[in-house]
């Protein structure tokens, strides 16, 4: 996609193909250094934040990020996968919701991930109340929202876009047959990387859905858990083996 990514490690996971045994999130001075390290080594036309690792982490990812607010963020916080440490999710939902969700472009989440981080601010919802927790959302600060899986036919994908004018793009296709270990991560960093190379928001968007897409019907078993979105489905001949 013409980027060349910069990982910075917030947590070790114990894990194989199939589940997340354990988590050890990295001391959060040594995920800062990494950071500036490289902010000061090179140019960086977008971020991205995924799993945060611990609480601790996301003053110092924050503080980070609100040296650069040119820089288009991408928020994707969220991992079902991941065991949960520290017993506190609340706070670390409050913590994401008050430091990074005003500072962020756009941030993914799953009709499911939304409706638990609206239980920080509401009581449980007796109705659906996903279009009230969008604008909520983008009130605190947050450009756009993209939901993913929102609830629609059992045989499709719907995913939602919302800016503060609500929703500008609705993409849906056939659900794929399968479980597949890291959907949400190809997306996000695909949307990431669309950005980095300037694209519109919603033309951003619908390019990622159409690679991540391609990369899960091309997913291969590697283990014996879930199926690996094959993101290099382009570079190989057809037939092929890996």
């Amino acid at each position: 996609m013409g980027c060349h990514g910069l990982p910075i490690i917030t947590a070790l996971l114990i894990s194989d193909t199939a589940r997340i045994d354990n988590i050890q999130a990295i001391d959060v001075d040594w995920m800062a250094d990494q950071a500036r390290m490289i902010l000061e080594d090179m140019p960086v036309a977008a971020f991205k934040v995924g799993a945060v690792g611990s609480i601790d982490n996301i003053p110092a990812i924050a503080e980070i990020v609100s040296d650069y607010p040119d820089i288009p963020l991408i928020l994707d916080p969220f991992s079902t996968a991941l065991p949960n440490q520290d017993g506190d999710d609340d706070s670390n939902l409050i913590a994401m919701r008050e430091l990074l969700i005003p500072q962020t472009t756009l941030m993914l989440a799953s009709a499911v991930e939304l409706n638990r981080l609206a239980e920080t601010w509401r009581e449980p919802a007796p109705h659906d109340a996903l279009q009230s927790d969008a604008m909520r959302i983008i009130e605190m600060g947050c450009e756009y929202l993209f939901v993913t899986g929102v609830p629609g036919a059992t045989h499709e994908v719907v995913n939602t876009l919302f800016d503060d004018s609500g929703v500008i793009r609705r993409d849906s296709w056939q659900r794929l047959p399968g479980s597949f270990s890291g959907a949400g991560s190809t997306l996000s960093a695909a949307i990431c990387a669309m950005l980095a190379n300037e694209l519109d928001i919603s033309e951003a968007v619908s390019r990622a859905q159409d690679f991540t897409l391609a990369a899960l019907a091309h997913a291969q078993r590697l283990g014996m858990g879930k199926l690996i979105p094959n993101r290099y489905f382009w570079t190989r001949e057809t037939g092929e083996s890996h």
